[in-house]
């Protein structure tokens, strides 16, 4: 099957007008996709600018980037462009502009250290980078630029209107850490992206007359596939903010001007927006949907917002995987009878639960949760024997431990091992351990994720000190936050005799989730 290489164009020459909206043709090497649109909608706007953007426009501003890109690195070159960005439309721009050219986009999670920034930049060989100039900008070989340039790229005469490269091609470097302690680039190709967003289109009702608001940052899979790029595929509008600030994303929600459809968030966000003294239910109750994702959506917060007449629906994804389940949005009764169910899978995947042998397991029955379908990554950048272990037969392991009822809802019950999940970003415990151990005193370290209301979870950290050693909890923490993002910094430092392990050695994290308790 053909997928799209372009985003949907607007043009005289090609809108055509029928009852209830224009209809819009992207161009898909020959093929023609049609999508339902409402007069005078834009294709996306920047909420902190102001700017509005017609589909017609937006091609234009990504055929003169992708112009440039192509003159400065070569066309179809497959070199990695990087971003240490905020959302903005200038950076969805560019990461079509670069896909168009034929290189591979690599947005950075602005979160990060410098130290952490470098390593990833010298993993993906990026030969440019564009960044906000509220960041420093972090240790790199290549050529460095403010994303203000791009608005000081020329036009050139001959443009590039078609990507350059094929769609099974890398196009998308999403940086994902690894449990090893070193960053994982999960490969996307625009295959990939089209498979992914249209089952998130289809799973949430997205139309040509939808309004996604995208406050979810660019540098995930939820904010750059999900929210924005789906909202182009389904011929929709894209509202891009800066970042998710609860009164404002309250009041751009409510506002009857902006007319916002469709939201997303980690469930964490939609509890702070509910713990708002201002709130009430009615700001958000027209939304076709509020989706969830990132981390598990907990049944009383599902039934709260649901009782309340807001079709909150909790999904599942990952930036191997894009969207690949979701609750059906259509039907209140059935989101609080599942209240906790990650849903069921989207058109284009197929889901096993299997043993440790690889077998399937029953209904009801715990199992690792495995993926298949064209959404799914074809392998980690630069990582070929990390590639050949997370597949088995072309089905992806997860390394997630779900149960399915009789009616085939999921049902997430356990993270990847060792892995948590704070305010919707995974935090893998042996990164921050080899932090720890870095620290001359301390000789041995271990940490797990442990309940927090407002973040979801938090880590806690058990060390072990060498016999003499004076560090103390507020030393430790200087040390780790000159190297580690702030969601990854432990919120507790345990200093203990000894750290328990199994004969051969590993750390028993089972005994010291005990010991949490």
């Amino acid at each position: 099957m053909r997928v799209p290489t372009v985003l949907p164009v607007e043009s005289d020459g090609l809108a055509g007008r029928g009852s209830g909206g224009i209809e819009l043709f992207i161009p898909i090497d020959g093929v023609s996709y049609h999508a339902r649109r409402q007069p005078g909608a834009p294709a996306c706007v920047d909420l902190e600018t102001g700017r509005r953007w017609t589909y017609a426009e937006l091609n234009a501003d990504v055929d003169r980037v992708a112009a440039w890109v192509a003159t400065r690195v070569g066309l179809a070159s497959g070199a990695r462009i990087a971003c240490l960005a905020r959302n903005s439309v200038a950076m969805l721009i560019l990461h079509l502009a670069v896909v168009r050219a034929g290189a591979v986009f690599v947005p950075l999670n602005w979160r990060l250290t410098a130290s952490e920034l470098e390593k990833l930049l010298a993993d993906a060989g990026a030969t440019l980078l564009f960044y906000d100039t509220e960041f420093a900008r972090p240790p790199f070989g290549g050529v460095s630029l403010e994303m203000a340039e791009l608005e000081r790229i020329e036009p050139r005469s001959s443009g590039v209107t078609h990507s350059a490269r094929g769609v099974d091609q890398p196009s998308t470097l999403l940086y994902t850490s690894g449990t090893s302690g070193h960053p994982k680039g999960v490969i996307v190709t625009e295959s990939n992206a089209y498979w992914g967003c249209t089952n998130f289109i289809l799973g949430n009702g997205f139309t040509g007359a939808s309004v996604m608001l995208c406050d979810m940052p660019m540098f995930h899979v939820a904010g750059l596939f999900a929210a924005v790029r789906s909202a182009l595929l389904a011929g929709g509008s894209v509202l891009i903010s800066r970042g998710f600030e609860a009164q404002r994303t309250l009041a751009r929600i409510a506002d009857p001007l902006l007319r916002v459809s469709h939201y997303f968030s980690v469930p964490q966000m939609a509890q702070i927006l509910w713990d708002q003294d201002n709130f009430q239910p009615d700001m958000l109750r027209h939304l076709a949907v509020y989706a969830t994702g990132g981390a598990p959506n907990p049944r009383a917060q599902v039934e709260r917002f649901v009782r309340a007449g807001i079709r909150m629906s909790d999904g599942f994804g990952m930036s191997e995987t894009s969207s690949n389940f979701g609750m059906p949005v259509y039907d209140p009764e059935l989101l609080l009878a599942k209240a906790g169910s990650c849903g069921l899978p989207y058109i284009a995947v197929q889901a096993r639960l299997v043993d440790a042998t690889g077998s399937d397991v029953p209904v009801d029955q715990v199992g690792e949760l495995w993926l298949r379908g064209p959404s799914i990554t074809p392998g980690y950048w630069n990582q070929p024997e990390l590639t050949r272990a997370a597949f088995d037969n072309g089905w992806f392991k997860t390394g997630d431990a779900a149960v399915r009822d009789a009616d085939g809802f999921y049902y997430i019950v356990d993270r990847r091992k060792d892995m948590y999940i704070s305010g919707g970003e995974n935090v893998y415990p042996a990164e921050i351990e080899a932090v720890l151990c870095e620290l001359p005193g301390i000789r041995e370290a271990a940490v797990i994720g442990v309940p927090d209301e407002r973040w979801g979870e938090v880590g806690r950290a058990y060390v072990v000190t060498s016999p003499g050693c004076a560090l103390d909890e507020e030393t430790i923490l200087i040390h780790c936050r000159q190297r580690l993002a702030g969601y990854k910094l432990p919120r507790m430092i345990v200093f203990s005799t000894d750290i328990p392990r199994t004969a051969s050695g590993k750390i028993l994290k089972t005994e010291l989730r005990r010991r949490a308790e």
